[in-house]
């Protein structure tokens, strides 16, 4: 198994475990690394909204005195995008339902999250 089909893999598997609909594992400055996303999303726009939804976070936190944050969570009448680090070069977003289980999907996302971290060797 290649690099590419470790990292899809892990994506499989989240959403496997329930209440995740879509994942990717983006690079810090916005550029896509895998993707298990629906065909009606541009995956590629999607990586960079959501690299620097978590930079400016990161920035926020950072200039506030706040310390650098976890994840970043914006919830919407349809569902939720999640994004949260995995390692120093990637995150892991996730995209839920309206409905999704908040406490489970972050628990999964935090051990696919680790498994991304070891594959990519941070």
């Amino acid at each position: 198994m290649n690099l590419r089909e470790m990292l899809e893999k892990i994506l499989k598997d989240l959403k496997s475990a329930g209440d995740v609909e879509s994942g990717a594992i983006v690079s810090r400055d916005g550029l896509l690394i895998a993707a298990d996303i629906s065909q009606n999303v541009n995956a590629e726009a999607f990586a960079a909204m959501t690299a620097t939804m978590l930079g400016a976070a990161e920035t926020a936190t950072s200039e506030l005195g706040k310390g650098f944050p976890d994840r970043v969570i914006v919830e919407g009448e349809n569902g939720k995008i999640i994004a949260t680090g995995a390692g120093t070069r990637a995150l892991l977003v996730a995209m839920t339902g309206p409905r999704a289980n908040l406490g489970l999907v972050l628990l999964e996302l935090g051990k696919a999250s680790g498994k991304i971290r070891e594959i990519l060797k941070e």
